[in-house]
């Protein structure tokens, strides 16, 4: 082998000729961004009377590794609108700074005060993630966008890597669409309209959602992060905790550790 550095690891030239790279040439397509590496899991929300509540936990899985535990998934827009993200979260810090240069052109914009709502995000966050899905360079995330719409009513929809968009009064991604629409849909029927809905109920609802999410799904953390958007702006909690029992029920179960009776 080569002694120098810099060709460690390669075998030496004058025994046996010129290394030969062109099996690494290739005309595809960059696939890198295909294979998520630390990624969040659900973000639940609901429509209430008075604007949308919107919850995600504070983990950042590596694979099956619970790596980080403190990545806000949880964005605010304007203090007037709320981006849930779920999936690959380099993705979802690239989304962020697209929406930070976004913000920033619209305050500094000559065209008047800050136009845009949550209607107006969901329509160009989907359009980003349509694009990037037609170049096969998809941007790995499921988004849910909290706020108001041109009319002033609570406004709540989804996006996906493939740029497919759905609406309704309550909606989840990840686990949560199996885990918590169920409990989501039981205590709000579609039938019921949304003005029926209390602040309270909405909140304590997305807390009971966090908590069997927590029990059920193992990419989740019981550290989450919660948002209420209201006309009179965004109220965001980042560093909430889940009442939980932990383990310690397991002791009373039969076989589980020194109980064999």
């Amino acid at each position: 082998m080569n002694h120098f550095p810099q060709a460690w690891g390669r075998p030496r030239n004058d025994v046996y000729g010129a290394y030969d790279h062109s099996y690494l040439w290739t005309s595809g397509p960059q696939t890198h961004t295909q294979s998520p590496i630390v990624t969040g899991t659900s973000v639940v929300a609901v429509k209430f009377k008075d604007g949308v509540a919107i919850a995600a936990d504070n983990l950042g899985s590596y694979g099956a590794l619970a790596r980080f535990k403190d990545v806000k998934r949880l964005r605010t827009f304007d203090n007037s609108s709320v981006i849930g993200f779920g999936g690959d979260i380099s993705d979802m810090q690239y989304l962020d700074r697209l929406l930070n240069s976004l913000d920033i052109r619209e305050n500094y914009s000559s065209y008047g005060e800050h136009s845009l709502n949550a209607k107006n995000l969901h329509t160009y966050l989907a359009k980003v993630l349509y694009k990037r899905r037609s170049d096969f360079d998809p941007l790995w995330n499921h988004i849910l966008v909290a706020g108001f719409d041109g009319e002033g009513k609570p406004f709540l929809s989804s996006a996906d890597l493939l740029g497919t968009t759905f609406s309704a009064p309550s909606l989840a991604t990840g686990f949560g669409a199996h885990l918590a629409l169920p409990i989501l849909r039981r205590l709000f029927p579609e039938e019921e309209p949304i003005e029926t809905i209390e602040k309270e109920q909405a909140v304590e609802a997305l807390k009971q959602c966090m908590k069997v999410l927590f029990y059920r799904d193992a990419r989740s953390s019981d550290k989450y992060s919660i948002a209420v958007v209201t006309k009179d702006g965004v109220e965001l909690k980042e560093d909430e905790q889940l009442e939980t029992q932990s383990w310690a029920f397991a002791g009373a179960i039969k076989g589980y550790g020194t109980e064999v009776n």
